[in-house]
């Protein structure tokens, strides 16, 4: 019996390897456009390939059911997935906010482990094979690829990601394939991109890093508030906070709704716990000036910039600053909108929102509940994780339960 993936990814190499582990007999071959495979794990991470994350629950992903995907994660969670690298002799460890990385930091380490378990253990990986269509057959599928080769399988697995960094491969071709053979969609966006400002404000403070609240509202009313580093670049931000932002950006804007984002330069502070501890400050020190001051709580070009944009002079001291200005800059500090334009698109999102919907599939085995002996895992589908290793173990999940249902389906 023949199981043939398509794409050669995380999870299209996660897949073929629990499949084999599962069922040695079974015959299970990888198909991909790309002469050289893995792209999008050698670019991940900054290149060290952030493989998962210490927790991971339904909560750190948005799109589809809730419900699936804590099924699914609860099948293969994380502890799993970081002992699966520790079996395939790569060691990892533990940076901030929970995110595990090779102890090498090198993302070549996780491809050529994956690679390496592939080959051991008999998976067929054929490069340079872009499927071009797919026919449903008694007893399989039909698969023609561009060099006018056809492949027979009993079973499938598209696991062709979505649009995110086309340079590495991913084309959105998944999704035509999964709607030839029944299947729904739903509209895909850029995620996890940064995000590009109008104006010149933002230029003076490339660079500059500080924690940030980033808070979304959708028709004048607030839906998302979100935590964490910024970074200020010359077209705007970026950092996890802006990165993770940017989905929710997406997705109103593509619902045509009115969509606004402020900016709270001062997390875990109220106007009243602010303007209290301002008043302090200006009894202890009222000859320093107001930005002196302001930067012992942001970096000091963000102080300039906020003072500046609040319309008073950078001379001031605390003393002479008025009421009026005090309250017009600490509710600036709070909630000072920014003007989000786009994002930087498919080319430099990490992952794509949107997809083939969570519904269509059974989340026990990842088959298609259209197609029968159709399995979709990994970023076709209708799921997307905030930054910090999440996407990936939803990889591995995916294509762990795949494995497993495509090795019992081969015992039949």
């Amino acid at each position: 019996m023949t199981a043939i993936i398509i794409g050669v990814g995380a999870a299209g190499l996660a897949t073929a390897i629990f499949a084999k582990r599962a069922a040695p007999h079974l015959d299970v071959r990888c198909l991909d456009g790309a002469t050289k495979i893995g792209a999008k794990i050698l670019v991940s991470g900054g290149s060290r390939c952030n493989v998962t994350n210490r927790v991971v629950t339904e909560r750190d992903f948005w799109g589809g059911s809730s419900r699936v995907v804590r099924s699914v994660l609860r099948a293969f969670p994380a502890e799993r997935a970081a002992a699966f690298f520790e079996s395939l002799g790569v060691k990892l460890h533990e940076e901030v906010d929970g995110k595990l990385f090779p102890d090498t930091n090198r993302s070549r380490t996780i491809l050529e482990a994956l690679i390496g378990e592939a080959q051991r253990l008999g998976v067929t990986i054929e490069t340079g094979r872009r499927v071009i269509a797919v026919d449903r057959e008694q007893g399989g599928f039909l698969i023609k690829t561009s060099d006018g080769v056809r492949h027979a399988a009993h079973m499938m697995v598209l696991a062709t990601g979505g649009r995110s960094l086309p340079k590495t491969g991913s084309d959105g071709l998944g999704y035509e394939l999964a709607r030839t053979l029944g299947h729904g969609y739903v509209e895909t966006t850029p995620a996890l991109a940064p995000l590009v400002l109008d104006g010149d404000r933002h230029i003076n403070l490339a660079g500059v890093s500080h924690d940030a609240v980033l808070s979304l509202s959708v028709n004048g009313a607030t839906t998302t508030r979100l935590e964490g580093s910024i970074l200020w670049t010359h077209f705007g931000i970026s950092g996890p906070v802006a990165l993770n932002m940017s989905r929710h950006w997406h997705r109103g804007r593509l619902a045509g709704q009115d969509v606004d984002v402020q900016l709270n330069v001062c997390p875990g502070e109220t106007f009243e716990s602010l303007e209290e501890w301002w008043l302090a400050q200006e009894r202890a020190r009222p000859k320093a000036l107001v930005s002196t001051i302001l930067s012992t709580r942001v970096p000091a070009s963000v102080a300039s910039a906020w003072v500046a944009a609040s319309g008073i002079n950078p001379d001031t001291t605390l003393a002479h600053l008025s009421k009026a200005d005090r309250r017009r800059l600490l509710h600036a500090l709070l909630d000072m909108p920014l003007s989000v334009v786009d994002s930087r698109g498919y080319s430099y999102a990490e992952v794509t929102a949107g997809g083939i919907p969570l519904g269509e599939i059974d989340p026990s085995t990842m088959e298609s509940r259209v197609c029968q002996r159709l399995f979709l895992v990994g970023e076709i589908l209708d799921v997307d994780g905030r930054l910090g290793g999440f996407n990936f173990q939803w990889a591995w999940s995916s294509g762990w339960v795949a494995g497993q249902a495509i090795a019992k389906a081969s015992r039949a």
